[in-house]
């Protein structure tokens, strides 16, 4: 959201306490893909995919307390952003990351294979922190730039 002084808002459970990085689990998993049973990493789309649809309902039945008609925008609205910004999107770029950082490390370097995963996944995890704000921001302006428009909610619905 804005830079607007005065108290704070209520706290959300799902954008402003450690809830929030259960959004973020798959990427956790997808940094630890290289080391971990493939049956891991897709758990941790599981867990993440569970707090994108408790948060989505969770704006719901906020809504429904103001205003009845605003209960699909809110859920639909959170279940976009959410799936696009905690998911899909980082999820896509934590993989990436990870399969060139593998690729690159067996290229330059002669270190073990176990070795070379283990500082995959480093690479993967430390990337984490770094990408997150880009990405909510990017998800930010493509919602704002198209599906907000269709229901006039241009102005962020989410928290920064």
């Amino acid at each position: 959201g804005g830079c607007a002084m005065g108290p704070p808002a209520e706290t959300d459970l799902y954008r402003d306490t450690w809830v929030r990085y259960l959004g973020y689990a798959n990427e956790v998993g997808e940094s630890f893909r290289a080391i971990v049973p493939i049956s891991l990493v897709w758990a941790s789309y599981g867990v993440a995919t569970t707090y994108v649809m408790a948060d989505a309902i969770d704006k719901g039945k906020k809504a429904a307390v103001v205003s009845p008609t605003q209960v699909a925008v809110a859920v639909v609205d959170t279940f976009v952003w959410q799936a696009l910004a905690s998911v899909a999107i980082p999820g896509f770029t934590i993989n990436r990351i990870c399969a060139a950082s593998l690729y690159f490390l067996g290229t330059v370097t002669h270190w073990p294979l176990p070795i070379r995963k283990w500082m995959t996944t480093a690479i993967g995890l430390s990337a984490i922190p770094v990408i997150i704000k880009p990405i909510d921001r990017s998800v930010d302006f493509l919602m704002d730039s198209s599906l907000r428009k269709l229901y006039g909610a241009e102005e962020k619905h989410r928290p920064s």
